[in-house]
């Protein structure tokens, strides 16, 4: 009896805490900018290398001019969203890259797509779904 309390309290113990939820224990930090779009360069550049992909955006990507990308007004992504989006360029497949780097068309996978826009072009806030 005294062993299954004890691994019942180890259990709770090991649980996460309220507001720990997804983001891994980190404090709410806003992603900065160019960190995330000079690490976004970085990671297109090698994806379009390593995939043999042949982009106007892959070519900006390998330039050695860095790209300058904003977040769109009234959006403010935190620290753990960029980390999450870079990590999902990273283990993306060749075939999906291929469709982020397209010169026509290209998407977005969900996981960087921090801000979606309304039909007006604005930023959507979570009481307009």
């Amino acid at each position: 009896m005294k062993r299954a309390a004890g691994l019942l309290l180890l259990l709770f113990c090991l649980a996460p805490t309220a507001g720990n939820i997804g983001s891994c224990g980190q404090e709410a930090v806003l992603l900065d900018e160019a960190k995330f779009f000079a690490n976004k360069q970085y990671i297109d550049c090698s994806r379009c290398t390593e995939c043999a992909i042949f982009t106007a955006q892959c070519d900006r990507a390998c330039a050695d001019i860095a790209v300058v990308g904003t977040f769109p007004e009234g959006c403010a992504p935190l620290v753990h969203d960029g980390e999450v989006c870079l990590d999902a360029l990273q283990v993306a497949s060749c075939d999906d890259y291929a469709g982020y780097v397209a010169d026509e068309g290209a998407t977005i996978p969900t996981e960087c797509d921090f801000c979606p826009l309304d039909a007006d072009g604005q930023p959507k806030r979570g009481d307009d779904e």
